[in-house]
């Protein structure tokens, strides 16, 4: 995230110093952007803005409202495409340090991209999401109204996953501003200031770890009519992965996965 997600005329910052561990920010590898953007327009509505970071860059928005990053360097950076989730913590190098020492990697930083400092790291079962550590874009709160809907981890274990994610960004600390946990239906379900914002799930919690799982984190992003975005994304060169009344899970046609969702509960 960088200072080009604030809105034009904002004066209100949000520090991550105050709002930490939630996700703040999504967003996706690409290795053609035009195709990207134009791929998105379609499906989900999205327009965009370039992003002080360079050409590559670009800001995703609904309806006005910064949503999502896309880079276009996949292929210069040899990075997968993907759509990786970015938590808020107070400090990054501390946050980084803490992965490592629960059997985490990290793979890009943390670098500094004012006003604020980001890295790209992955659980110990290999799940990729990031960590943002500074200003968030002003209107805060419509950002979590907005896109995406949520996040929700798949992975093997979701209790042992709850312990990583928990120590790392700091859940349930007590400190001011600390997200919640809760184990609600056999998943685990974070929430910031009561409103859920992500998801863990490995299927029954007495249920053996999968081995066949590939632990990932997914995006969910919310529209009016799931049945015409489908449509929408196999008209321009998308899959339909799993399709639902009120679901579907999409393949962009770059490889990116993520879900639409008309569901109002998360």
């Amino acid at each position: 995230m960088n200072s080009d997600t604030k809105p034009r005329g904002a004066t209100n910052v949000v520090s991550t110093h105050s709002v930490f561990g939630a996700p703040c920010w999504v967003s996706l590898t690409s290795r053609d952007l035009p195709a990207t953007e134009n791929f998105y327009a379609a499906v989900l509505g999205w327009r965009w803005r370039t992003a002080k970071l360079g050409d590559h860059f670009r800001i995703a928005l609904a309806d006005g409202v910064p949503v999502a990053g896309i880079a276009g360097v996949a292929t210069l950076w040899q990075m997968a495409v993907a759509w990786t989730p970015y938590f808020a913590v107070s400090d990054a190098d501390a946050a980084a340090s803490r992965a490592r020492e629960r059997g985490g990697t990290v793979a890009v930083g943390p670098l500094s991209f004012p006003p604020g400092r980001a890295a790209l790291l992955a659980d110990r079962h290999g799940a990729t999401f990031g960590i943002w550590e500074g200003e968030l874009f002003t209107d805060w709160e419509t950002w979590r109204r907005a896109a995406p809907a949520f996040v929700r981890l798949h992975t093997r274990d979701a209790f042992d996953a709850a312990i990583f994610y928990g120590e790392v960004l700091e859940w349930a600390s007590e400190k001011p501003g600390c997200c919640e946990v809760h184990y609600e239906a056999n998943e685990v379900v974070l929430r910031s200031q009561g409103r859920v914002m992500a998801r863990i799930t490995s299927g029954a919690l007495e249920a053996a770890p999968d081995p066949t799982i590939r632990p990932h984190w997914q995006i969910h992003f919310s529209v009016s009519d799931v049945a015409a975005r489908v449509e929408a994304a196999q008209h321009h060169g998308g899959t339909v992965l799993v399709q639902g009344a009120d679901e579907a899970v999409l393949r962009d046609p770059d490889g990116a996965q993520f879900t639409i969702t008309s569901r109002r509960e998360r």
